[in-house]
């Protein structure tokens, strides 16, 4: 397993990504989509969640391919960013198409930065207008860390972020990986490691090495209050899978936030991977592909830490402003 030439999800073919946010307000949005609809599913492990139209991924609704997905800031709010997404799509003729009329379908999901330090005293939601933004700008390149969802997040210790990875199995099959970290919990351990070292691929996220076993008792406790919380991510592939095979995928992707984040899918986090499909290639054995899905997730989540920069007005240190 390799990364792939950008070490982003946009190494898989056709895919996506682009970033809007606001400094003042601490809070952003980040959006993959495609020139084509892609088949998708999804799974929700976390107990707080804020979701749009994810009912309708299931494996046995009507509709088997979407046109772009969301993660954004902003709590409740940030829902409304799938609106100017929606706007964006509707403006190039994209949607489900219902007789003479085109419907784009944009799933979405939120995490809590409400109280980040940021100016969240709006008259008007900024979160639709910040979707549009991030559809426009979408492209295979996009920002890592503080950027997009990741702008304002945080976790029990650092900044949180946006990140990004990539896989080649050795068949030629890729896999990505897109999260927004604001956890409860810890990526690191006490001494600093990522949890996530044992799946680094060279020094993409510092090159620390495996710190020492896991002591709860050297284990601050969670310094955000319960409730601001929620990591949302998304895997894709080139794969040929149809939404069961992509919500076993998304399934499977969860154990990388279990083996980057302690403790992940608490009662207090909104912990939900998406899984996406552009249907280019043959799909290999489901078994390496949720090995793979997790292995990238873990690695993007430590790489949205170790990006993250400073700002002004900042609640928690970067990871980079640790003392080694």
């Amino acid at each position: 397993m390799r990364p792939g030439p950008r070490n982003l999800i946009t190494d898989v073919a056709g895919l996506r990504v682009g970033n809007a946010a606001d400094a003042a307000l601490k809070s952003g949005v980040t959006v993959l989509t495609a020139d084509a609809p892609f088949a998708c599913g999804v799974h929700v492990m976390g107990g707080a969640p804020g979701t749009r139209e994810t009912d309708l991924l299931a494996p046995d609704r009507l509709v088997e391919q979407v046109d772009a997905l969301v993660l954004a800031g902003g709590s409740a709010f940030g829902l409304g960013a799938c609106d100017g997404v929606m706007a964006g799509l509707r403006a190039a003729g994209r949607g489900f198409a219902v007789g003479p009329v085109r419907v784009p379908i944009v799933p979405g999901a939120i995490l809590f930065d409400l109280l980040n330090g940021g100016d969240k005293d709006w008259d008007e939601s900024p979160y639709p207008a910040l979707g549009r933004r991030a559809y426009e700008a979408a492209g295979p390149e996009f920002a890592l860390g503080s950027h997009g969802a990741g702008t304002g997040a945080l976790t029990a210790q650092w900044k949180g972020g946006l990140g990004s990875a990539s896989a080649v199995l050795s068949d030629g099959t890729t896999v990505g990986a897109l999260v927004a970290v604001n956890a409860l919990g810890s990526v690191t351990a006490p001494s600093g490691q990522f949890w996530a070292a044992p799946y680094e691929i060279e020094t993409e996220f510092g090159g620390l090495g495996l710190g020492g076993p896991f002591a709860p008792e050297d284990e601050p406790g969670p310094e955000k209050r319960l409730g601001e919380a929620t990591t949302i991510a998304i895997v894709a592939t080139d794969a040929a899978l149809t939404k069961p095979g992509l919500t076993r995928m998304a399934v499977a992707a969860h154990d990388g936030l279990a083996r980057a984040i302690v403790p992940s899918h608490t009662p207090y986090d909104g912990d939900l991977v998406f899984a996406v499909s552009t249907g280019a290639r043959p799909a290999p054995d489901p078994f390496r592909l949720g090995y793979a899905a997790a292995a990238v997730l873990a690695r993007a989540v430590a790489r949205a830490v170790h990006a993250a920069a400073p700002a002004p007005g900042d609640l928690q240190p970067c990871w980079s402003a640790r003392r080694p």
